[in-house]
């Protein structure tokens, strides 16, 4: 729970920076830099932690939709922000993209996509997703 606070920090942070350096440097460039950035870092912290490669090996013998959803949609995330950010805000930006990321956490639960466990839409659930929804939509309203 502690390490999903930090993330949406953490992706408050990259939302507002990415939509700076899109402006500055182009949208495309932005991500390639990112990118770029990102597979150096996680490069050098498995290098560091495992004293090695580790099992980097195993990504080369997986199916190719885990590239796909996994550095695809990353990718797709990190390039929506970047143009999304300076024409509509932070705070609409961060909030559609947790409306979307909910409405298809849903999906996935209940019809356990992926391989993930299957997990029961209760009404709550439900409930907070609209309400989510809902409150996106409010983000996008300037005064």
């Amino acid at each position: 729970m502690a390490l999903a606070l930090v993330a949406g920090v953490a992706g408050s942070i990259q939302v507002a920076v990415m939509g700076r350096f899109g402006e500055r440097i182009g949208s495309f460039e932005a991500l390639v830099a990112n990118l770029a950035f990102s597979t150096l870092l996680a490069l050098l912290v498995l290098l560091t932690l495992r004293q090695g490669f580790g099992g980097i090996g195993g990504a080369f013998r997986s199916p190719w939709w885990y590239w796909l959803g996994g550095g695809g949609m990353g990718a797709l995330v990190v390039f929506s922000i970047t143009v999304s950010a300076p024409r509509i805000g932070a705070t609409a930006t961060i909030g559609t993209l947790i409306a979307g990321q909910l409405a298809m956490g849903v999906v996935i639960d209940r019809f356990g996509l992926f391989g993930v466990d299957q997990v029961e839409l209760t009404w709550p659930r439900a409930a907070g997703v609209v309400l989510l929804g809902f409150g996106a939509g409010l983000s996008l309203y300037k005064s």
